[in-house]
């Protein structure tokens, strides 16, 4: 048997913990992956997944099995991209995922210009305002706007994203303007529920930081949901400056609060901790680097 490739089924499946998704995911059917799993246990002489109608889990050898066949897998990448493949190009499909409106705007116009680069190079973008489990999905790389909280996975810093507080001039006209981050507390906002602290928003200022608890009458976890609420004068709302085309610049939306901004936000590629990258996906991280390097809206270069 091809043990590699069983390897490669077993760590999927068990990370998913469905053989109907990683079918999906692999374009095969589910008796297939549950085929070359059964033939593994049968290698091996030992049941590593404990099947039910519900639900499946790894046995002792399974739990044992798994850490080594990833040290395999690992190890193999690191062989193919020392020996013999030293001077190729990368190769290899990345599955990428980011936010809706990042990626419309960021992420997917800079694709043509990364499959120039590497002819070999495939890419998958997934683009949810939903964050992505990177290990279940089986996701290679993510792209976030928004603080990394999971220990398990490794963030490397590739841009910053500034976000002002703006609203309609009929909002304005209709509630008063605030002078000060406390006059929100009795404004409506619009609330982005996709942020680790909805309710909370954070100010900088020349007298230091302040918190300020917000409340609205329309919450949504899309950014092109606040985008919209805020130009319908539904309340005030925190948006990153790169989201702005001539919304500013037209009058349609003014900002206030000047002199007032949230501390700005990382913008980070995103992957799974694990002891050795595939050359591959480290092109795609670098590519990004270079890329929103030369971006001044987005533009980490020369920050601490």
């Amino acid at each position: 048997m091809d043990l590699l490739a069983a390897f490669r089924v077993f760590i999927r499946v068990a990370e998913a913990q469905s053989f109907s998704a990683v079918a999906r995911e692999m374009g095969t059917t589910q008796p297939a992956v549950s085929r070359q799993v059964a033939a593994l246990e049968e290698h091996l002489g030992a049941r590593l997944i404990q099947r039910t109608t519900r639900s499946l889990a790894l046995t002792e050898d399974g739990r044992d099995l798994l850490g080594h066949a990833r040290r395999v897998l690992d190890s193999v990448e690191e062989a193919e991209a020392a020996v013999g493949r030293r001077h190729a190009l990368p190769g290899g499909l990345v599955r990428l995922a980011t936010s809706s409106t990042f990626g419309r705007l960021y992420v997917a116009p800079r694709m043509p210009r990364l499959l120039e680069r590497y002819p070999e190079l495939s890419i998958e973008l997934r683009m949810s305002d939903t964050l992505t489990d990177l290990v279940a999905d089986g996701i290679d790389l993510a792209v976030r706007v928004t603080q990394v909280q999971d220990s398990s996975l490794v963030a490397r810093k590739i841009g910053s994203s500034r976000r002002i507080a703006v609203a309609s001039e009929a909002c304005i006209a209709a509630y008063g303007e605030p002078r000060h981050p406390s006059d929100l507390d009795h404004l409506p906002c619009i609330i982005f529920t996709g942020s680790n602290t909805p309710g909370e928003w954070q100010f900088e200022g020349a007298e230091g930081s302040v918190t300020v608890h917000v409340t609205g009458r329309f919450r949504t976890d899309n950014g092109e949901g606040v985008r919209e609420a805020v130009l319908a004068g539904l309340g005030y709302a925190l948006l990153p400056t790169w989201f702005f085309g001539t919304e500013v610049s037209d009058g349609r939306l003014r900002p206030v609060l000047t002199g007032w901004e949230p501390p700005p936000t990382a913008i980070t590629a995103v992957y799974p901790s694990r002891r050795n990258l595939a050359p591959r996906t480290r092109a795609v991280i670098d590519f990004f680097v270079d890329e929103f390097r030369l971006d001044p809206m987005i533009s980490a270069y020369g920050e601490a």
